[in-house]
């Protein structure tokens, strides 16, 4: 039986070719994905010490607090500590050559004066010694132009860019603070002063020699210890460092290999199909077979054989295809500026893994059909009545399968009004195994609505491509349901990004009032740049949202001539009194507190008076930490005395009276110039900044889908092909009795686009559904979010399914016209 599975396989190594290839992708997408993270896990290991090989031990502070920078001193004095030195890790900005802000993210970090701790290569130049003095990262320095003792503008949250001399350039690449961005090395202080933090992120300690580490670190316990923080070993150290490298790497695999799961799932389906394919037409030489003496087992054995050698070889050629791909995604990734570290590891376990599970996945996937094969008795098939292609599902399966859709379907239209997130995703997969189920009956229906109208225009040609497409409801089907998968993914994130996106317009139109906003690259505002837009005579409104919690209140800074603007109803008052010393508080606190207008309120220890109760019911665009509706509105005067270090990330801004939109885009402009960290757009830019990330994480996942669909449509050129195949007797009568070649050619390109419209139109649907009850739980949870079709993206889905059909079908026709109709009709 080995060698006559051999023989077969040789004989129809073209027939497995394309099941072969659906393995061949799935496993690339496998390899692929490993390597590039073991590739980046390498660098990662190499690179996770890079600033602390002098460090012996570290003292941080307990949860989000800051070390002060007195501390250090202290550290600094104790007994065996041979150098000390403040650490912090925050963003800042820098002027390029030609006074505007260098794009990109840029880190700031503060680097010790003292040589014991210095960890930094070194390109050109020396580290900073003093205050006034600069690094920056070779990159930076050599894309500007800049040169060493020149001074450069660097600025952050702290305040205005102010000048810096330039002592050198420093090799970050590959390390946590390589964020594809400039790096801006300080010394301490000048570091605090331009982030404008309260302190540092920790304190790095080298002992002098001979001390035992053991010993100063409970030295510095007693020291620190009253200071809230603790003290770790240089293991502990490293340790932390590793594990947060990897612990983000192994976060960004789980997400990949969600989606190598999908194409997978995909590929499954498809090597299924072509095996019950195959081994369909292999009917009659099976029941041969048997009646020469070989057992149902060994006939079955046989053909888990087969499906395990081309497993095999498919998922060697995957391996070998997954490298290419490995070493694609790391050059799209340095392309896009994205920091990539390590190179390519091809590490044996993840050899082992993609042969196995490419294996695995393809011999389970013929499991059912091989079993399905062993079936017919040996007699009965070797007549032709026996073959029965259009045998269809089981009462059971359909029965079944029209509870797990109607489960699924109501999981999805229940999930907002049960406020679960969860029965998001489980009506999904209820419906998705639905449509698997009762797909023998669904499918074929839609095909032959789908394909009524085409009929009625284009004649017979597309009634017999309706005709062959439902002869066989469980092939169909498997194959329409590989193309669902892949396209119901892509739909759900097309139109979930689209409402999204339509969400976030609406809540910008509710929360932003005035014609320019200024927004923090990455951070806060910086401190002064409120009052110096403020200054200028060519603005109206200058208004940084900012607020804090206190106790259970949410106290926010308000602008009288804005505050109007969010409110859905004034209950008892006049907001026009807002002002010092008069606040505004929201319906729920008033309610929960017994306040009415006039009452007495302290905040942070200051008497005010209420100016009138609103209500607010929009929906808020940054959640908040006290109960919904406890809030306070104060005048952004009282705001700055009662809380003068909290900072805003965006400020709006009016122009004044009779001052041009361009005159004032000027004033502000004039401002900005000093503020590296600072970015003016004016609504619509705004807009589409919120709205970048959702197009791009859509680009990103619609790119990783991609394969799954490829795949899908790999099955239907299958499924064709081997029709084409167990059709050729039939094919040959149609062409003798004057089916032209191009009617021929028309009658498969007309049945491969039925099946992907099929397919396509079943996922956009399941997509759509599940968006739908996606936005209906966010609008419940109180976002202003409702379901938004885009026709455009949808129709397009639609479209690339009916071209990619349609060149599937091009193959299948060769085949089918390539025999001539005598030596055809000879066919058995």
């Amino acid at each position: 039986m080995i060698r006559l599975t051999l023989r077969s396989l040789r004989a129809e190594a073209l027939r497995m070719l394309l099941s072969a290839l659906a393995v061949v992708l799935g496993v690339a997408f496998i390899a692929g994905t490993l390597i590039f993270v073991d590739g980046m896990r390498a660098g990662a290991y190499e690179r996770a010490g890079t600033f602390d090989r002098h460090t012996d031990l570290g003292v941080y502070p307990s949860g989000d607090k800051a070390l002060p920078a007195s501390l250090v001193d202290r550290v600094r004095a104790v007994d065996g500590v041979a150098a000390a030195a403040g650490e912090l890790t925050g963003a800042g900005g820098l002027l390029g050559a030609d006074g505007r802000p260098v794009l990109g993210y840029a880190v700031l970090a503060a680097i010790p004066t003292e040589a014991a701790l210095r960890s930094y290569d070194v390109v050109s130049g020396r580290l900073p010694d003093r205050a006034g003095e600069v690094v920056l990262d070779a990159p930076t320095v050599a894309e500007e132009g800049f040169t060493l003792g020149a001074p450069v503008q660097i600025g952050g949250t702290g305040g205005a860019a102010r000048p810096y001399t330039l002592v050198g350039t420093v090799d970050v690449a590959g390390s946590v603070r390589d964020v594809g961005g400039p790096f801006i090395g300080l010394v301490g202080p000048d570091a605090l002063a331009v982030s404008g933090a309260r302190g540092y992120g920790r304190i790095m300690v080298a002992a002098r020699p001979g001390t035992s580490e053991t010993v100063l670190a409970d030295r510095l316990r007693a020291v620190v210890g009253g200071a809230d923080a603790s003290v770790k070993s240089r293991q502990q150290i490293l340790d932390e460092a590793v594990d947060d490298a990897v612990r983000d790497l192994n976060q960004f695999m789980m997400l990949l290999l969600i989606f190598v799961g999908v194409a997978v799932v995909v590929a499954g389906f498809v090597i299924a199909n072509t095996f019950a394919i195959v081994l369909a037409q292999r009917t009659r030489r099976t029941a041969l077979l048997r009646l020469v003496g070989a057992t149902r087992g060994q006939v079955f054995r046989a053909a888990l054989l087969e499906s395990a050698l081309v497993g095999f070889v498919a998922s060697v050629l995957g391996v070998l295809l997954g490298v290419a791909l490995a070493a694609g995604m790391r050059l799209l990734m340095t392309r896009l500026d994205v920091p990539v570290s390590g190179g390519l590891t091809v590490a044996g376990s993840t050899v082992l893994t993609s042969l196995l599970l490419g294996t695995a996945l393809t011999v389970a996937s013929a499991l059912l059909p091989a079993w399905r094969g062993t079936t017919v008795a040996p007699v009965a098939a070797l007549t032709d009545a026996a073959v029965q292609p259009s045998r269809g599902a089981g009462r059971l399966r359909l029965i079944f399968g029209a509870v797990v859709l109607g489960a699924g379907v109501a999981a999805l239209a229940g999930a907002a009004s049960a406020g679960q997130v969860l029965l998001v995703a489980v009506g999904g997969v209820l419906a998705f195994f639905g449509i698997v189920l009762f797909g023998p009956v669904l499918v074929p229906a839609l095909i032959r609505v789908i394909g009524w109208p085409a009929r009625r225009l284009f004649g017979m040609t597309v009634g017999l491509a309706v005709a062959n497409a439902v002869r066989n409801p469980r092939r169909i089907a498997a194959t329409a349901t590989a193309l669902v998968i892949g396209i119901g993914l892509v739909s759900a994130f097309v139109v979930g990004a689209r409402s999204t996106k339509d969400g976030i317009d609406r809540s910008v139109d509710a929360e932003i009032g005035t014609d320019f906003v200024v927004s923090g690259i990455g951070q806060n505002l910086p401190a002064a740049l409120a009052g110096e837009l403020a200054a200028r005579p060519e603005l109206g409104v200058v208004h940084e949202q900012r607020s804090t919690v206190t106790g259970d209140i949410e106290v926010r800074a308000a602008h009288p001539a804005l505050v109007g603007r969010t409110l859905t109803g004034v209950l008892a008052g006049d907001v026009g009194r807002l002002g010092p010393g008069q606040v505004l508080v929201h319906r729920e606190l008033a309610q929960a507190r017994g306040w009415q207008v006039g009452s007495a309120v302290t905040i942070a220890g200051r008497p005010f008076r209420v100016a009138a109760v609103v209500a607010d019911d929009a929906p808020a665009m940054v959640a908040s930490a006290a109960p919904e509706g406890h809030v306070i509105e104060v005048d952004d005067a009282d705001f700055a005395a009662l809380f003068p270090r909290e900072r805003g990330f965006l400020a709006e801004i009016d122009p004044a009276s009779g001052v041009s939109a361009e005159e004032a885009r000027d004033a502000i402009e004039a401002v900005l110039a000093r503020y590296p960290t600072v970015n003016l757009m004016d609504q619509g830019a705004y807009k589409k900044m919120l709205t970048g990330t959702v197009d791009m994480l859509l680009a990103f996942v619609t790119a990783l889908l991609g394969l799954a669909v490829v795949i899908a449509l790999v099955g239907v050129a299958n499924t064709l092909s081997l029709s084409v195949v167990e059709r050729t007797r039939e094919n040959a009568v149609l062409r003798a009795v004057g089916l032209t070649r191009a009617r021929m050619r028309a009658m498969l390109a007309a049945e491969a686009v039925l099946m992907a419209l099929v397919g396509a139109v079943l996922g956009i649907g399941l997509g759509t559904g599940v968006s739908a009850a996606a936005m209906a739980l966010l609008a419940r949870l109180g976002g202003d979010f409702h379901v938004v079709l885009p026709l455009g993206q949808l129709g397009l889905i639609l479209g690339v399914a009916v071209l990619a059909a349609l060149l599937a079908s091009v193959l299948p026709a060769r085949r089918a016209l390539s025999r001539p109709v005598v030596e055809a009709l000879a066919d058995q």
